[in-house]
């Protein structure tokens, strides 16, 4: 599979992804975070210690990060956002959620991505 077939499958996923959060019945509500990343900016994150990696995902176009909110108040802790890494993870083995990143304190739980 090339690099746009990938880019187009993860997009599909995290579609599915949308929609699983906005039909759960929680009162979770997601805005966009972070989705493609020039090479600048890893740079940048890199240097500031917030990336362990010259090379991200998001620079391939295979990751996205979203923003949860519930009672308007952004939502980052592992245990209330697992249901929907797990939902991520079980679309395709090649989905990876931040959540589960051991290379973070907390994970990074707003970011999906695919990882070939």
């Amino acid at each position: 599979m090339n690099l746009n077939a990938h880019q187009n499958a993860f997009l599909l996923d995290f579609a599915k992804l949308i929609v699983f959060v906005d039909n759960h019945d929680d009162g979770m509500l997601i805005t966009e975070g972070e989705g493609w990343r020039p090479q600048e900016m890893q740079q940048i994150y890199f240097d500031r210690g917030m990336s362990n990696t010259l090379t991200s995902n998001h620079g391939r176009r295979l990751a996205h990060d979203l923003n949860f909110i519930k009672g308007g108040t952004l939502i980052t802790d592992k245990a209330s956002l697992k249901v929907y890494g797990d939902y991520w993870e079980s679309l395709s083995p090649e989905n990876r959620w931040g959540g589960n990143f051991k290379s973070f304190k907390s994970g990074d739980t707003g970011h999906f991505e695919r990882n070939i």
